[in-house]
């Protein structure tokens, strides 16, 4: 069959298919289309018993395909006949108009002329065809998810025309991250909720615990952030609530006030005669707030339970047109995580659901984006609404390496007045911006080289340690990349580690790398760089000391063992400075190195599988993070003092 329809011999085809009708397979239907074939195409698609809702191993459809083809009368009937999606994404988010644009730059960087039957002018047919369609340009579009990585739980609000998101930090501190934005898309992180480490209370925590679900708010010229302090499970408590505030987004932010109700995920609600809520699960819960927004005024009571009935938390409360309208998210963080909606006309009176529920969803179980759930809405300056959510991407359907993001769909509201996300179609891999019409440089962006942020704990704004670090045991240069870490006592295994210094890893495939002036390192200790998840699964790679001379080595943590590989041979006597290098494709880990940063870099170790840097690597305790990267340094008990410099990620 393939073989006939890459000869273009339909008659052959059709005999095959009228003898052996069951024969037609998804391969022949992605042949004919990625060929430009389309009277085959045609006959598999109208006379074949073949599904248009089958996948290749990446997750493409026959679209995908369709669009290799550079064949627009091919792409159209996909499109305008069949019903195939141009933005429907594949398992790296890849859509039919990605594929067409990215072809259509190639042959213009390869060529400045281009003959009338080339390639280059079917895709330029079809990326025309799909402007008119859609009415933008591909420029005009965003990707989902918006932030990348360990981004959860997202919280949003407005003021004015600047946007503010808060995720959850868990025991990694400064905690909170704070992002601003104009676009909605294009997010730079200003400031964190709690800096000073004395306020943290973080110490004790196992990985995974700490905040958990912010919420932010604007009321009379204050920005209020209430979470979750999540304890470890030791009685009598496990969870507390906690509100901070400041007159500015970025902070600095009042010390902690502590609100003895338990439940998860609170949010604050302004309702419009000037009285204050808090609600938390399970299902939404309330109980009024005093006008400071941190004291418990009155007992808690139930609004409404939730649709789906199963693990109802993370309630946010809206006020239009003369309604409540009650968000939830439900069916737990797995596959089955979706959005709610509930409304009444009385705070306090009998929430209706909505009939469109869940307003949001995965369906497709093969898709690359699942678990979307935990949304907050927020109304643009003109009249707007849009959904924040958090999401995960699964490596092999089983390994979610970049943690819970953050992504964001339209909304809009129906004829009966109940808001929907997306059209009801699930997350979008690629979608028309907010504001298309905006300069898409972020602050960081437009400043990038030019200045350095620095957070008031003394971190670099985009970096995080596990719990928190005590003054001049991190140092970071405010003009340039340059790193000073006191050794910690503890080994990375313990919560008793510290000054960890960590950055998210935001992509899949990508190039981490840090030099690092070697130090003055006795027997037992090490430094160097690490893939981290939390104590009880990461791996390191640098430079430690054993009978007196220096050797490079890694070592995998997964829970209570250690997979150590030490060099054979020690290192060079006269090195004084090492680059370490970490490639990653996947859940792959190429390890090397060059000493001096002089020369060929040098092999060291593969790490082939590094799934224990994610939710599901390993069954203990609580795991709602996400993989990072970074630098360290253990002493033990002799003090040592690293200086690192240049780190740099990089995505592939």
């Amino acid at each position: 069959m393939i073989d006939a329809i890459r000869h273009d011999d339909l008659d052959r085809l059709k005999e095959i298919l009228i003898n052996e009708p069951s024969k037609v397979s998804k391969e022949a239907l992605f042949e004919a289309a990625k060929l430009g074939n389309l009277d085959i195409l045609k006959y598999l698609v109208e006379y074949s018993r073949i599904s248009l809702n089958e996948y290749d191993d990446e997750h493409r459809n026959v679209l995908h395909f369709g669009a290799e083809s550079g064949d627009l009368e091919v792409f159209k009937y996909l499109v305008e006949r069949c019903g195939m999606d141009p933005l429907e994404g594949d398992s790296d988010l890849v859509t039919p108009w990605d594929i067409v644009h990215d072809l259509r730059q190639s042959y213009e960087n390869m060529y400045e002329e281009y003959p009338e039957d080339s390639l280059a002018l079917g895709y330029i047919n079809i990326e025309n065809y799909l402007e008119n369609k859609f009415s933008h340009k591909y420029e005009d579009y965003y990707h989902n998810p918006i932030r990348r990585g360990f981004y959860p739980d997202p919280s949003i609000v407005r003021v004015g025309s600047d946007y503010y998101m808060v995720n959850s930090s868990f025991i990694f501190f400064p905690c909170i991250p704070i992002s601003h934005s104009r676009d909605l898309i294009h997010w730079e992180i200003i400031g964190h909720a709690i800096t000073n480490p004395d306020w943290a209370h973080l110490d004790e925590l196992e990985g995974g615990r700490g905040y958990w679900a912010p919420d932010i708010s604007y009321y009379e010229g204050r920005f209020y952030i209430t979470a979750t302090y999540r304890l470890n499970d030791v009685p009598p408590t496990y969870r507390r609530q906690i509100v901070v505030s400041s007159d500015k987004p970025e902070g600095p932010y009042t010390e902690p006030v502590f609100i003895d109700e338990d439940g998860i995920d609170p949010s604050i609600f302004n309702d419009d005669d000037g009285r204050r809520y808090m609600l938390l699960n399970r299902g939404a819960r309330i109980f009024e707030l005093d006008k400071s927004g941190t004291k418990k005024i009155s007992d808690a009571q139930l609004l409404y339970y939730g649709d789906h009935k199963r693990a109802p938390e993370g309630p946010h409360l809206y006020k239009k047109d003369g309604y409540y309208y009650l968000l939830e998210a439900e069916g737990g963080t797995g596959p089955g995580h979706r959005v709610t909606v509930s409304r009444s006309k009385e705070l306090f009176g009998v929430y209706e659901r909505c009939p469109y529920n869940p307003i949001m969803r995965q369906k497709d179980e093969t898709a690359a984006i699942q678990r979307c759930g935990h949304g907050d809405l927020v109304e643009t300056q003109d009249g707007r609404w849009f959904m924040v959510y958090l999401c995960g991407r699964a490596l092999d359907g089983r390994y979610s390496i970049l943690g819970r993001e953050t992504a964001i769909d339209p909304v809009t509201w129906t004829p009966d007045g109940w808001p929907i996300v997306n059209d009801l179609k699930g997350p979008s891999a690629m979608q028309v911006k907010p504001f298309p019409e905006m300069d898409t440089d972020s602050d960081a962006e437009a400043d990038n080289g030019k200045r350095v942020r620095i957070s008031p704990c003394g971190l670099y704004m985009e970096y995080m340690t596990p719990r928190p670090f005590e003054d001049g045991e991190v140092v970071c240069s405010s003009d340039e990349r340059k790193f000073q870490i006191k050794g910690s006592r503890a080994p990375l295994s313990s919560v008793d580690s510290r000054n960890i210094v960590l950055r998210r890893q935001s992509s899949l495939v990508f190039s981490y790398s840090v030099s690092m002036d070697i130090p003055d390192i006795k027997d037992g200790q090490s430094a160097g760089i690490c893939g981290y998840y939390d104590e009880n699964t990461f791996f390191e790679f640098g430079i430690t000391r054993k009978e007196g001379r220096r050797y490079l080595y890694v070592n995998e943590h997964i829970g209570d063992e250690d997979r150590a590989l030490l060099s054979k041979e020690p290192l060079e006597g006269t090195a004084e400075s090492i680059r370490l290098y970490m490639d990653t494709d996947h859940l792959r880990r190429e390890l090397s190195y060059c000493l001096n940063e002089e020369g060929d870099r040098r092999h060291f170790a593969t790490l082939d599988n590094v799934f224990y840097l994610c939710d599901e690597g390993l069954d203990r305790g609580k795991r709602f993070t996400g993989a990072m990267v970074g630098m360290y340094a253990f002493s033990g008990a002799n003090e040592m003092i690293v200086s690192f410099r240049d780190d740099m990620f990089k995505e592939m």
